[in-house]
């Protein structure tokens, strides 16, 4: 059909397409670019015309540039995109240059150099998709690669390029004038013929975006999709808008079927509904009938071609009449001398021209006639756009008044809506309200829960330690009568065996004694039978030998003897040793022992150092009570550690009651150390630093003295007057720690409640008057909204006073109640005095709804000066709600529940509630109103100060975030530390007193 252009005719076309008339381009030569680029696969001919051009100084050029560029994308050769990705960050710059302009086609340009680039790095990031985007589903599920995650990033990609799309039709609308018919001027078709590529691209997208999201809410939850449905659904409402505007034009009737969107969007939260979505097609006809595709003949060819057609008449006359320059065939002067033959050929040459004029004129009438019934219908299809447009007009005038009835009954629906929304707002905000207020509970419930589970592990770990304790004792006792039973047998056996050798001994004197009565009995016969001796002479020289065998004998008794006697010294000798020795390993098992005692004891002293150190490690804030009642045991223990050493001391075998003393010491000093760490957490700053650096005093004085029980030198010079001087400064610290009020004489606590209550009372009239002075002040100063939303404020703050002012004489009665029907025979003060905790609570509860309404008066003095914030007197009414509702809690803890007075209290409790509502109410509705009166203007600005503006707010709106949050977690803080406090103040670890859960239930009913 065509013929493939060169290089000289594709620099022609494109210069004649991107030209400086304000008309739309020609499509003959949008044409041939596109067939120039799939000629020489590529797009290096239109870039470098292209880039002579002064597309940044000339509007036009660059808004045509932009209508064949975006052609030769969609339909151009696929290498179009791989050669102008180059050119991308020019386009991006021309773009923010045209930005600055907001007359004429600078905007306009800006907008498509953004489209532009958005497509390139769209098919950049997806080369699966073609230039007309055309795809199947198949094609589709593949570019996706069958991943959810690819295919939630492309809907996002569709999603900003659907929106590049819709900002031009947007933007080209609002530029032309539609009251009047500029579909049908030059100019109107200029700005109208590149939204063709536009909608083309567009009914492709919103196909493809349906699918997706089709797909993606089968595979991933509703509530992950809620940005993509809302996305889809504004960018809905707009193309289904702007494709109904399109197909008004009669502009678009002659070049495109622009097709119409549902009524209602698709609905993805029901998989079937993918089942009743029809995808949009644009139809383009075969034969484009329009002015871009005539043919124009250019001014020379004009001319060339009225020259030639006068050469050839003037021809065709010298033909049949003859030369100009030859003699007249109808000088009939000549005649006479011409032949009746040439006449003759003259004649029919005459009437065949004549006849071949008349098949010329015939063929003219023909043209005209044609030409004629074309301007016929030209003038019917004018005719029928006129109809059309007065049956338009018509149909305006009737929606004109369908939507002015429509307007009054809009109106009333948003007046009923109003409605609903306030009561709704109160609705959610009470829902909320409970919900927080759930939220809290549960909160402290698993506080408390961690707290009783933490405490369960320390009790468990405790009793462990004294059962290890208890068994090293019993194993200590045991080793000692082990050990004495040893001592006592090996005495037994040294005993016998002495006595043994005593035996021996005293046999062989027997014998000796013997031997000696033998011998005298000898001597006595020798002398007798001296007269004898002859006779006796064999008897004498046999007693001779007798006696010198028994001489030898005697002396082998007294070598005998004697060996006896060096072995009794040597058994004495040995058992000497092993009595001195029994004695020295008795003294060593003592000293053994007393050093294993002294490094357990060490040892848990020094753990629970430790644990001062790391405060972490403690579960739970102790009481001032327990820190003094254990010190109280510590001292005893010291005394009876006294006594056990100075036992020992005089007798060093006594060593039980002395280990038992040590084992004691550890263990209390262990716990005081502990409590003292403990009680510390609840204490102020300085106070808490000294009890903590005197508990680490009282620990190092502890192991040392500890260590000075190991020799028993030092043990004489160990004193213990050190220890107690740290437990007497860790006393006066606790006792200047306890609860407000403990230093108070018990008979002068009645006379404190009377007081602080009526304090309390005439802290609210004088309140009250204060307000009253205000709103004088303000009547007379101020006018207009600023004078309705004080009378407002101020007005809610007095019924809030009134209203604590009737909780406060309601709390009286109670308390009289409670004080009649509790104290008996004893008076008010005797009462007051023996619950001295519930009496603290009241005097805690008055005080502070006192503080509060002198502080929420003075925020109300600046909301009024205009100095302060409305959030200030509402975070003051809260606080005062919540400061009733403690003084409530405070009060009813003791009353019988079916009290009259005590259904007034909760009453009256109930009006401060209401109270406290209607001061926020009124606060943020003075608030909302004085913001509207603050108009911001932005006309006068920029594209470039008000896109500023936006960045610095939102980075405005960040750190608002930010320090919101760092805020919510500071005021946590505060109130948990101000919970603990208040606990320790008011003695709310008795389980007699006001119960903590009660006020801090009541407080989340004022927030």
């Amino acid at each position: 059909m065509f013929s493939r252009p060169s290089a000289i005719p594709r620099t022609v076309s494109v210069n004649k397409a991107i030209n400086t008339q304000e008309v739309a381009v020609k499509e003959k030569h949008a044409r041939t670019c596109i067939l120039g680029t799939h000629h020489e696969k590529g797009a290096q001919t239109f870039w470098s015309v292209v880039n002579r051009l002064p597309l940044s100084s000339n509007a036009m050029l660059c808004w045509k540039f932009c209508h064949v560029f975006h052609k030769l994308l969609r339909d151009g050769h696929p290498n179009v995109l791989k050669d102008s990705l180059r050119y991308k960050n020019e386009l991006s710059d021309m773009s923010r240059m045209w930005g600055h302009l907001s007359e004429g086609y600078g905007q306009l340009c800006s907008i498509y150099l953004k489209l532009l680039r958005t497509r390139m790095e769209y098919h950049t990031k997806n080369p699966r998709f073609p230039g007309n985007l055309q795809m199947s589903d198949r094609q589709l599920d593949e570019a996706g690669e069958s991943d959810v995650n690819n295919f939630f990033q492309l809907t996002v990609e569709m999603f900003d390029y659907l929106e590049c799309e819709l900002n031009l039709f947007q933007t080209v609308f609002s530029s032309l004038d539609m009251s009047r018919s500029v579909s049908v001027t030059t100019a109107g078709q200029c700005r109208l013929a590149p939204l063709i590529q536009v909608i083309l691209d567009c009914s492709h997208l919103y196909d493809y975006t349906v699918k997706l999201l089709f797909k993606l809410h089968s595979c991933l939850p509703a509530d992950t999709l809620q940005g993509h449905r809302d996305r889809f659904m504004e960018q809905f409402t707009k193309l289904k808008d702007l494709f109904q505007r399109s197909s008004n034009l009669q502009y678009f009737k002659r070049l495109i079927q622009i097709p119409q969107l549902p009524e209602n969007p698709p609905n993805f939260l029901r998989a079937s509904a993918l089942s009743e979505h029809i995808s949009p097609v644009v139809v383009i006809p075969a034969e484009v009938s329009s002015p871009d595709s005539e043919p124009v003949l250019e001014k020379d060819d004009l001319m060339d071609m009225d020259a030639s057609q006068q050469t050839l008449f003037d021809n065709k006359f010298d033909d049949v009449f003859g030369s100009s320059l030859s003699s007249d065939p109808f000088n009939f002067n000549n005649q006479n001398g011409v032949n009746k033959d040439e006449k003759d050929h003259l004649i029919e040459r005459l009437y065949r021209e004549i006849g071949g004029l008349t098949g010329q004129l015939d063929n003219m009438k023909v043209e005209s006639q044609r030409a004629m019934l074309q301007l016929k219908g030209r003038v019917s299809e004018l005719e029928a756009e006129l109809a059309e447009q007065q049956h338009l007009g018509r149909q305006a005038t009737d929606d004109c008044e369908f939507l002015r009835t429509e307007l009054d009954e809009l109106k009333r629906q948003r007046e009923d809506t109003e409605k609903a929304q306030r009561s709704l707002t109160e609705i959610e905000r009470k829902a909320q309200a409970n919900e927080q207020r759930y939220s809290k509970l549960k909160e402290k419930y698993s506080e408390l829960v961690q707290n009783h589970a933490d405490l369960l592990r320390k009790n468990a770990e405790v009793t462990k330690q004294v059962s290890v304790a208890r068994q090293a004792q019993v194993d200590l006792e045991r080793e000692k009568k082990e050990l004495a039973d040893s001592f006592a047998r090996v005495s037994d056996q040294a005993q016998q065996k002495t006595q043994e050798q005593q035996d021996v001994l005293e046999n062989l004197k027997h014998e000796l004694a013997t031997s000696r009565q033998e011998l005298h009995v000898l001597h006595s016969s020798l002398e007798t039978s001296a007269q004898s001796e002859a006779k006796w002479l064999m008897q004498i020289a046999e007693l001779e030998k007798e006696q010198g065998s028994l001489a030898t004998a005697a002396a082998q008794r007294e070598e005998e003897l004697s060996a006896l006697r060096d072995q009794l010294e040597s058994a004495q000798i040995q058992l000497a040793g092993a009595q001195e020795s029994m004695c020295q390993q008795g003294k060593n098992q003592r000293k053994i022992l007393l050093a294993g005692i002294r490094k357990v004891a060490e040892r848990e002293v020094q753990e629970a150092l430790n644990q001062l150190e790391e405060p972490a490690l403690i579960s739970c804030a102790g009481s001032t009570d327990h820190l003094l009642s254990k010190v109280n045991s510590v001292s005893s223990c010291l005394e009876q550690l006294e006594k056990s050493r100075s036992q020992h001391l005089a007798c060093p075998e006594d060593i039980s009651e002395l280990l038992h003393s040590i084992t004691l010491l550890a263990h209390l000093t262990g716990d005081t150390i502990i409590q003292g760490s403990a009680t510390s957490l609840r204490a102020p700053p300085e106070p808490a630093d000294s009890l903590m650096e005197a508990c680490r005093q009282y620990g190092r004085e502890t192991l040392a003295y500890l260590s000075s029980l190991e020799e028993e030198g030092a043990m004489e010079k160990a004193d213990v007057s050190a220890m107690r001087n740290c437990l007497s400064k860790i006393k006066t610290l606790g006792e200047e720690l306890l609860p407000r009020g403990l230093d108070i004489k018990q008979e002068e606590l009645g006379d404190l409640v009377d007081k602080e209550m009526a304090a309390t009372s005439a802290a609210i009239e004088a309140a009250t008057t204060r307000i009253e002075e205000i709103l004088s002040k303000s009547r007379a100063g101020d006018t207009g909204v600023k004078l309705e939303v004080n009378e407002r404020i101020l007005g809610s703050c007095t019924s809030l006073m009134q209203a604590i002012k009737v909780l406060v004489v309601a709390s009286k009665d109670l308390q009289k109640e409670i004080v009649e029907s509790g104290r008996g025979t004893a008076s008010p003060k005797e009462f007051y005095a023996k619950n001295s905790r519930w009496t603290e609570g009241l005097i805690s509860a008055s005080k502070a709804v006192g503080w509060g309404a002198t502080i929420m008066v003075d925020a109300a003095d600046l909301v009024v000066q205009g100095k302060g914030k409305f959030e200030e007197l509402m975070v003051c009414s809260r606080e005062i709600a919540a400061s009733t509702a403690q003084l409530v809690a405070a009060s009813k803890v003791k009353a019988n529940k079916g009290s009259l007075n005590l259904t007034q209290l909760q009453q009256a409790s109930r009006g401060v509630n209401q109270a406290t509502a209607a001061v926020v109410a009124s606060t943020i509705s003075g608030k909302s109103q004085i913001e509207e009166t603050d108009s911001m203007d932005f006309s006068s600005m920029t594209l470039t100060q008000i896109k500023r503006q936006e960045m610095d707010s939102q980075v405005r709106v960040l750190e608002l975030e930010n320090d919101l949050q760092k805020e919510r977690q500071k005021l946590g803080e505060l109130r948990k530390k101000h919970y603990e406090l208040a606990g320790v103040a008011e003695g709310w670890e008795e389980g007699t007193e006001t119960s903590p859960s009660t006020v801090q239930e009541a407080v989340p009913d004022k927030e």
